[in-house]
């Protein structure tokens, strides 16, 4: 009985898990696809990745960042813990729109972190709680929903803490959005003001962050459609 329970939630739990992960798959097949052709076209400033952080960097008076190559494709990130923008081999070298895009984006983020702002703060302060709790929230889940659907509803708490646990994946993922795009909207200012792109690769750029975004939109939908799908389980048993 319990291993029918367990076998009915995963199924729906892997179908809707399935649907976002086709549109994951899509998503980024178009990704590469439209990078790949960004990638064939050099910038006017002939900058490379590593080159225009460093000089926005500078420009906005963040001194105590460094620029370092990573291993890895599409590994770029910036590290708040120990100050560094990470950039991989193809941003780090490369002189073309996806570099710019990939590059100043990362440097927006320093911007963020420099700054201090809410969002920022509190999607912190959520790692390390995330990353203690990411091994138990979805055994607390499934666990929880067989317990109380075998129970009929009388034993709720493992299938509440989980749903709880998975409410702070679902929040990291709804602030994480406004952080990517207020450091693309910092790269295309920065950019714009310095005049360090003409307009063809401006729009090159943008539509490059504009593409990358997307990315956390389809995992930021998936993970609020999962919850919803939770919490109905949990409310139509209750009823």
């Amino acid at each position: 009985m319990l291993i029918d329970i367990i076998d009915n939630i995963m199924d729906n739990y892997y179908l809707i898990t399935g649907i976002f992960l086709l549109f994951n798959i899509i998503i980024n097949t178009i990704i590469k696809i439209r990078l790949n052709h960004y990638s064939k076209f050099y910038v006017k400033s002939n900058l490379s990745g590593k080159e225009i952080a460093e000089k926005m960097l500078m420009d906005n008076g963040i001194n105590d960042v460094n620029v370092h190559l990573v291993n890895g494709n599409l590994t770029d990130h910036y590290n708040p813990l120990n100050k560094t923008i990470n950039l991989s081999k193809n941003v780090f070298f490369k002189k073309n729109a996806v570099s710019i895009a990939i590059a100043t984006h990362e440097c927006g983020h320093a911007m963020q972190h420099k700054l201090g702002g809410t969002l920022l703060k509190l999607r912190d302060n959520l790692v390390p709680i995330l990353n203690f709790s990411s091994r138990i929230t979805h055994l607390s889940i499934i666990y929880g929903l067989a317990i109380f659907y075998s129970s009929e509803g009388k034993y709720s708490i493992i299938l509440k803490i989980g749903i709880i646990l998975f409410s702070l994946i679902v929040i990291f993922s709804l602030i994480t959005l406004p952080i990517e795009f207020d450091a693309s909207k910092r790269a295309l200012n920065w950019l714009k003001k310095k005049n360090l792109v003409n307009y063809k690769e401006y729009s090159q750029v943008k539509s490059s962050l504009n593409l990358a975004a997307m990315t956390y939109i389809i995992a930021a939908l998936g993970d609020l459609t999962n919850l919803a799908y939770f919490i109905s389980v949990f409310d139509d048993n209750k009823k």
